[in-house]
């Protein structure tokens, strides 16, 4: 077998089945990241979303039989709404974050990878895989960072040349022996800019991230978001951009290559005030094709009204009430009298001071009373 003819050959097919970079890297152990994940563990800077098991972040040969090389891909994503919808007034909207819009990149990864799995096999038959998509055990960013397919940025992306932080990743661990690619030198430079835009400081440093008081991860917790972020997370439903949005590198990048990535404007940017009453049926038929749906309706629907509260839209008032009174989750009754009491007004009032004298959960009652608290 000409390994490097069949890597030239994978290359080529990869472009042809709408695979933007490639890259092929070692895979021998990722010691540098297993000592910031060490650290990172440290210091409880982790989201609690990831693999638990450090080891097994780092270490390929415990997830995958004598591994001899591990290829990674990137799909480019759009940065730009080609059709737009306008929030305004009386019809405020949420906004998710660009890696959700389009169909769920899971699933667009997980099919360009099952053919280059099918591609490589059909001309090697003993050539074996494991494929992983953002929820394996490895790294992905240290994976991309090692193939080459770009450098590993201070807002803690992986920035390409050609697309920017606007990519993709996923990668396939194999037994066959192809010739690694070089790391990228790190262009970020003396830049700071995203450190600077990041609403809630949780970019610590260039390259580390405290996950607790980033807004992409806070938008997909499901309890009571803690007083100092509800502000800062304004129309966020999913995610954020800021870091991305902020990168000189992502300036003027927005390509639109693949048409399962292009976003649906109602669904990126949905109006807010019926997402207070959809029905878990309505929620999966609606938002179940995109990836920010993986945590269920409820977060969606708690920033949902965090962001009305945010706009001080005195319309959704009743939308806010009825979730106050009848809304059977704490969390959403709590998170709508802290809105209410943003938005003001007597209706407002008259409904928290009527929902103190009923309402039996210790930490609504909290809220209501800080809300009234604001009024007095």
């Amino acid at each position: 077998m000409d390994i490097l003819q069949l890597q030239q050959d994978i290359i080529d097919y990869s472009k042809e089945i709408g695979i933007d970079k490639i890259g092929f890297a070692s895979p021998s152990p990722f010691s540098e990241m297993k000592s910031r994940l060490i650290h990172q563990q440290e210091l409880q800077y982790q989201s609690g979303f990831e693999e638990q098991d450090i080891e097994k972040r780092v270490r390929p040969d415990l997830i995958f039989d004598h591994p001899q090389s591990i290829i990674a891909i990137a799909v480019a994503y759009p940065s730009k709404m080609k059709v737009r919808v306008v929030s305004k007034k009386g019809e405020r909207r949420g906004i998710f974050c660009r890696a959700s819009w389009g169909e769920d990149y899971h699933h667009i990864l997980r099919r360009k990878l099952k053919l280059l799995e099918e591609y490589i096999a059909a001309k090697v038959p003993e050539a074996k895989f494991k494929s992983m998509v953002d929820t394996g055990e490895l790294v992905d960013r240290a994976v991309a960072e090692r193939a080459g397919i770009g450098w590993s940025g201070k807002n803690c992306s992986i920035i390409t040349p050609e697309f920017g932080s606007y990519v993709y990743l996923g990668e396939m661990i194999t037994n066959l022996p192809f010739k690694p690619d070089s790391p990228m030198e790190d262009q970020c430079g003396s830049c700071t800019k995203c450190l600077d835009a990041c609403p809630t400081g949780a970019l610590v440093q260039g390259g580390q991230l405290n996950s607790q008081r980033c807004i992409a991860f806070l938008t997909q917790t499901k309890g009571f978001l803690p007083e100092e972020f509800r502000e800062k997370i304004g129309n966020r439903l999913y995610g954020c951009d800021s870091c991305q949005t902020a990168c000189p590198v992502n300036k003027g990048k927005d390509f639109h290559f693949h048409a399962e990535t292009e976003p649906d404007a109602e669904l990126a940017k949905p109006l807010l005030k019926p997402i207070l009453h959809i029905s878990n049926r309505e929620f999966k038929e609606k938002f179940g094709p995109v990836s920010g749906s993986w945590r269920g309706k409820k977060p969606i629907q708690r920033n949902a009204v965090i962001a009305l509260g945010h706009f001080k839209d005195e319309t959704a008032v009743p939308d806010l009430i009825k979730v106050l009174t009848e809304d059977p989750r704490p969390v959403l009754r709590g998170t709508a009298a802290w809105s209410l009491a943003k938005i003001g007004g007597a209706e407002a009032i008259t409904a928290l001071e009527k929902s103190a004298e009923v309402e039996k959960d210790d930490e609504v009652l909290s809220e209501i009373r800080t809300g009234l608290s604001l009024f007095r």
